[in-house]
């Protein structure tokens, strides 16, 4: 029988992935209008069930080897259990409204070449404008960013369930967990955070809003030595 698909913390280890999901590698790349885009890495081989690392020292990413054992990692869950829309803030545009929790993993998606995704909805009454703030928001892999129209509709791409383990070599840095499809996601305690269709975790263990990603790959340089892709 094929479990259920979700994904459980477990105490100060790793991320226990539950469902058959797929997971490959997708590596954060600039298009030719100096726009971000993801294109496809690696596959990685798995079971119906495997652990992701969680304490950013395994050294067979992304699977954890028991390295959080030996390095006292620190796991705790910090992040709020608030529904999205409880923490957003929000910008309220002609033709589009952006919602906004903050959590950015510096993947810069939000960045178009017409202008950021907060501004371009803030012009939403330009066909352009609201075509490219749709694109900015729904790019975003932290689930930051989520654009409704009009008649109060959310605006999101469908997703399969699937999990990619992204890399950022025009940071010089590998980056966190992108989970895709609205998979349930598990405390450590037994609560589920609310499921989303997007949503980054952390895979280098320092975040200040574990079990999230908040960019801290980028400030601590963290490097996933196995990740196989060119640093500029």
């Amino acid at each position: 029988m094929v479990k259920e698909k979700k994904i459980t913390i477990t105490k100060d280890g790793p991320y226990l992935v539950e469902g058959n999901i797929p997971l490959r590698e997708k590596i954060n790349t600039l298009n030719a209008n100096h726009e971000h885009e993801f294109v496809a890495g690696r596959e990685f081989a798995h079971g119906e069930t495997y652990l992701l690392c969680r304490c950013g020292h395994t050294s067979t990413p992304p699977f954890c080897d028991g390295a959080h054992l030996h390095t006292l990692f620190d796991g705790i869950e910090v992040a709020s259990l608030k529904s999205y829309k409880d923490r957003a803030e929000v910008t309220d545009g002609p033709e589009l409204t952006l919602l906004d929790d903050g959590r950015c993993a510096l993947a810069k998606f939000c960045h178009r070449a017409m202008g950021s995704a907060w501004a371009l909805a803030e012009n939403s009454d330009d066909a352009d404008c609201k075509e490219e703030a749709i694109t900015a928001a729904c790019d975003c892999p932290t689930g930051r960013l989520v654009a409704v129209n009009k008649n109060g509709k959310e605006i999101e791409y469908h997703y399969e369930p699937s999990i990619d383990i992204i890399q950022e070599p025009t940071q010089g840095v590998s980056s966190g967990i992108f989970v895709k499809g609205g998979i349930p996601l598990v405390s450590e305690s037994g609560k589920v955070y609310e499921t989303r269709n997007r949503y980054m975790l952390c895979r280098c263990g320092r975040s200040n809003n574990k079990p999230f990603c908040d960019a801290s790959h980028v400030r601590t340089d963290y490097v996933d030595d196995k990740a196989g892709v060119q640093r500029d």
